[in-house]
């Protein structure tokens, strides 16, 4: 698996995505009891058969919970607001950024009608 790219395959093993993500499996499996999104689908013989999306998911909530600080509720609400702006969180990130913007314009204009 070292030489395929991660989008070579529909589907991996608990153990690849271990590996690819590093993140032991034990964790894999508790956290699909903690998030409701992280359901990997499972083959006739039972396995669990992780696909991309649930690869990202993965990377995603290790990111919240290792790098950011999040708690696994925490973690929880955060994933489920990125899904209510269509999966992502760029939505906010412009809606902020079009607000400093307008607050910037503002902030200008008052300093013109402030001065003499």
């Amino acid at each position: 698996m070292a030489n395929r790219k991660l989008n070579d395959r529909l589907y991996y093993s608990i153990s690849e995505v271990a590996k690819i993500t590093k993140v032991e499996p034990y964790v894999l499996r508790f956290w699909e009891k903690e998030f409701p999104s992280l359901r990997p689908k499972k083959n006739r013989a039972g396995n669990r058969t992780y696909q991309l999306k649930d690869i990202q998911l993965v990377n995603r909530i290790k990111t919240l919970l290792y790098e950011q600080g999040f708690t696994i509720p925490g973690a929880r609400v955060k994933l489920k607001e990125g899904k209510e702006s269509d999966g992502s969180g760029s939505s906010k990130v412009q809606l902020k950024t079009a607000l400093l913007d307008v607050k910037k314009e503002l902030q200008e204009i008052l300093s013109l009608l402030s001065s003499p």
